[in-house]
């Protein structure tokens, strides 16, 4: 059983080396375990530092992509490496490496193909009292709409399966870790957790720049992945919405016309009338798009099914869907800067 580790960085040079000295090398279940560093674009030595500190690979990307992108980036390598679980990291030192074994036992155990570290929110100290309530509205709001219960959306101290990792296909720029739990719902891929502990930022984030800044990305993100996978509810709620509205408009016209003061009120007949159809036409695209989401469903299976039995297949559907493999290094091989 392979075991790859991947750590997603973006100018981490102080932490990396912590993060990578804190993961176990000898797991029990687990015949191999290596490290895959992703350097998102850093412009400071996290690739040499990386290497020095232990890393088996390395993967340079030529200009930053995002948290998102670099996730993808990663799992289509480990894949590509013979990875048969897979756990992603920070390279923050948030999550602790020893923690990795708890973390991974479900997927072993043959409980689960994704497992979700538990950060426990409401009980991380250094979290305020606003984050930690809206940690938690935000993961019941995910897990409605997703339909999987994770009480800890946004972790992003995580273990796939081989099979899992397979079909996991990311298309947000922002973060993978409500787009992944959106799919995995989808596809009804068995999901567990596991509390974990995390240590004391060492540093503020840089997947956002506010608070502010992050709701309105993560609410835009599974507003997205909502109409992106449930696109008949999606464009049938806000059409209902908007054609009960010209319902009542119509409603309000004929009670002034039968008391005798229709001949006033003719803009409520036009309002409903442009609002009804409206609301006709959102139903019509939800069809649509329902029946669109039909053939992207078809052509996931199909990827699917070409990563899983082809291993030469792999690289081709990771260039396919633009994460390119050529920059993957065994660690030995990055050369170290003087800079």
């Amino acid at each position: 059983m392979k075991l790859f580790v991947q750590i997603p960085c973006l100018n981490e040079e102080v932490t990396l080396p912590e993060v990578i000295r804190d993961i176990p090398r000898k797991i029990e279940g687990i015949d191999e375990v290596r490290i895959l560093v992703i350097d998102d674009g850093s412009v400071d030595r996290t690739a040499e530092v990386a290497h020095r500190a232990g890393a088996d690979y390395v993967m340079r990307l030529p200009f930053t992509q995002g948290l998102a992108k670099a996730f993808a980036h990663g799992i289509a390598a480990c894949l590509e490496l013979g990875a048969e679980i897979i756990v992603n990291t920070d390279g923050d030192h948030q999550y602790r490496g020893s923690d990795i074994p708890r973390l991974i036992q479900p997927i072993l155990d043959g409980r689960a193909e994704v497992v979700i570290g538990n950060r426990e929110v409401t009980q991380v100290e250094y979290f305020s009292p606003l984050k930690r309530k809206l940690q938690v509205l935000g993961s019941t709001v995910v897990s409605k709409l997703s339909h999987v219960d994770v009480p800890d959306a946004t972790s992003g101290f995580r273990a796939y399966s081989r099979d899992a990792a397979l079909r996991m296909n990311v298309f947000s720029n922002f973060s993978y870790t409500l787009e992944t739990l959106f799919l995995a719902g989808n596809h009804r891929i068995p999901i567990s957790h596991v509390p974990i502990q995390v240590n004391k930022p060492l540093r503020p984030s840089r997947l956002f720049s506010n608070l502010l800044t992050y709701l309105k990305k993560s609410a835009a993100t599974i507003l997205r992945m909502y109409t992106l996978y449930e696109p008949l509810r999606s464009f049938f709620y806000a059409g209902s919405f908007i054609f009960a509205i010209g319902l009542v408009a119509v409603l309000r016209f004929l009670y002034y016309y039968f008391t005798g003061a229709g001949s006033g009120h003719v803009q409520s007949l036009v309002l409903s009338g442009a609002l009804l159809t409206i609301g006709f036409q959102m139903w019509v695209v939800g069809i649509l798009a329902d029946l669109i989401s039909i053939n992207r469903r078809l052509n996931e299976e199909i990827l699917y099914r070409l990563k899983r039995n082809d291993p030469v297949l792999v690289e081709h559907a990771s260039e396919t869907l633009g994460r390119p493999l050529r920059n993957l290094l065994p660690s030995k091989k990055i050369k170290t800067s003087t800079g």
